[in-house]
């Protein structure tokens, strides 16, 4: 691989930074940041900033959010996170509130150092958090209030298990899954506790072991 075209990290940056043109600042980050992800709303952006709201719940929010990564949150203990949100609420006119179904569609994986996509399409998390804003009164939404959201806790193999090739899945569907349902101020600990670590093989009898022997 070409050294000179690897992977960037990136580094935090300061609203402070300047946009700059001809020598001189022509506006900030932060401006940029106010016109381009103002509306917490929008599925694209109400996304990320779910994904902020878990990571900050784990303090997994340190460095920056990598777009290409495999999943979308990473814990100290190396609980792999699926972060997927919805809401009854959106930008747009509505003539009703939005039906709740979260994504849970297997993928393939990007494969960083070589650039290119993996064949196999599997679960790559260990756990998925499912975040909800529940909230259901466009005059008094807002995104940056926690009370406003849900959160559905679910190990990755029970997914596995009873939706092996199932793309989407509905609020109700969920639930008969039986989560852990909590909100923002249980968040982590329903994640420590909810049983994420795949299970291990089933051991072998010895007499077995010698008589492959």
């Amino acid at each position: 691989m070409n050294v000179r075209l690897g992977p960037l990290t990136a580094q935090r940056r300061s609203e402070s930074d300047p946009l700059r043109a001809g020598g001189g600042a022509v506006g900030t980050l932060g401006d940029f940041w106010q016109w381009a992800c103002s509306d917490l709303v929008g599925n694209t952006m109400r996304g990320v900033l779910a994904e902020y709201i878990v990571g900050t719940a784990l303090g997994c929010v340190d460095g920056t959010r990598v777009e290409w990564d495999t999943v979308d949150i990473r814990t100290p203990e190396g609980c792999r996170i699926e972060v997927k949100s919805a809401a009854y609420l959106q930008s747009w006119a509505q003539k009703s509130l939005s039906k709740i179904s979260f994504s849970i569609a297997p993928t393939a994986r990007w494969e960083a150092t070589p650039g290119m996509m993996s064949p196999e399409v599997v679960r790559r998390s260990d756990a998925y958090v499912f975040c909800l804003l529940h909230h259901q009164d466009k005059q008094s939404l807002d995104p940056l209030d926690l009370t406003q959201w849900t959160f559905y806790v679910l190990p990755t193999r029970v997914l596995d298990e009873r939706c092996p090739a199932q793309k989407t899945i509905s609020l109700v569907g969920l639930q008969r899954l039986e989560p852990v349902q909590t909100g923002f101020s249980g968040l982590a600990e329903a994640v420590t506790g909810c049983d994420w670590r795949p299970s291990p093989p089933p051991a072998v009898p010895r007499s077995r072991l010698q008589a492959d022997a």
